[in-house]
């Protein structure tokens, strides 16, 4: 009789090594976090555990952020790692409410690289921050051996100003706060993964990447309490909303019949065994609002066409610091942070 091997999708508790899923955006990325980064380099910026730093220049509020980019394929329906460098960093900013103005690249590039690869994915930077009103101001490039990379990997930076008084983020949300959601789940993960595993499905599926200063930029002008803003990426709506209720301490419920889907992305999900709530997304975000504004956030949202799918999707209340799902058939269950990686290199 062959030998079967059996392997487990969730990994034992990390001890000496690195696994893939601390870089998923789940409980082993918090770990991370919290038993290396932030013992060794806690300051009140970092300890805010915003996407980005908030900081004081003068008279200005600027927002700092970073980021990494490590996505297989390099290129996807809807996008490639370039334009996802640029967006992501962008919305990182958006969602510190700061206006994107410089952006930094460095590359990494992979010795035998097609240089056809490189320039479309440069040109596609180039488009991405034309888009998103922010001008590339430095970089730095080296090159590894083959096989010490993937391709190319991107690292990224981005500052913006913050022109409004608010402060946005995590502590800000209250008790009563309504949970909006700018548009439909996990088209970002779903594309990557069947130009990876050579999936075909019935209509097309595009990632969603895409630049979000635009939403924010309308709720601020609108006058809208924005209290957070948190954008979707690794680990999807479910550990956003982990992040920012453990953060603030109350419980988050959302409900699973206000949360849009597309139907080609919720039978692909079904098919591959994903929940949507955990894929992730490039142009999505969550906002907190007072319930006063909610429907008037929403109405400006669907304005957009960015986010015109956009949703009021839950609420905050005092308890436990948790998220729960009110489920279609009126049952309700807690949505954790995952404790392996749904999809390994996914931004």
């Amino acid at each position: 009789m062959p030998e079967i091997e059996f392997t487990c999708p969730v990994p034992l508790p990390a001890g000496d090594r690195i696994v893939l899923a601390h870089g998923g955006g789940g409980k082993l990325t918090q770990q991370l976090i919290e038993t290396v980064f932030l013992p060794a380099f806690s300051n009140p910026a970092l300890n805010a555990r915003h996407d980005g730093a908030v900081l004081r220049a003068g008279n200005q509020r600027l927002a700092f952020t970073t980021d990494a980019y490590v996505v297989r394929p390099v290129i996807f329906p809807g996008g490639d790692i370039g334009d996802l460098a640029v967006n992501g960093t962008v919305n990182d900013l958006a969602m510190c409410g700061a206006r994107p103005l410089w952006l930094s690249a460095a590359f990494i590039l992979e010795e035998g690289l097609a240089m056809e690869t490189l320039t479309t994915v440069v040109a596609s930077m180039r488009r991405a921050a034309q888009a998103a009103g922010v001008e590339l101001v430095t970089g730095d490039t080296k090159v590894v051996d083959r096989g010490a990379a993937d391709e190319l990997f991107i690292a990224t930076a981005g500052v913006g100003l913050i022109e409004h008084p608010g402060d946005i983020g995590p502590q800000a949300v209250q008790p009563g706060d309504a949970v909006i959601l700018s548009g439909d789940l996990g088209a970002h993960g779903v594309a990557v993964l069947s130009v990876r595993e050579g999936l075909e499905f019935e209509a097309p599926i595009e990632s969603d990447t895409a630049p979000l200063w635009a939403p924010v930029e309308a709720l601020l002008k609108a006058g809208i309490e924005v209290h957070c803003l948190r954008d979707l990426t690794r680990g999807g709506l479910a550990s956003a909303l982990n992040e920012i209720a453990s953060a603030r301490g109350l419980r988050i419920t959302i409900e699973e019949i206000a949360i849009p889907v597309r139907e080609v992305v919720k039978a692909a999900c079904e098919l591959l065994g994903l929940d949507p709530l955990y894929v992730a997304n490039e142009g999505r975000f969550a906002a907190f609002v007072p319930a006063r504004d909610a429907e008037r956030a929403v109405d400006l949202l669907r304005g957009l066409a960015v986010s015109h799918r956009a949703a009021r999707i839950g609420h905050v209340v005092e308890g436990r610091a948790e998220v729960v799902l009110e489920s279609r058939i009126g049952g309700a269950r807690v949505v954790d942070m995952l404790s392996g990686e749904q999809l390994p290199r996914i931004c």
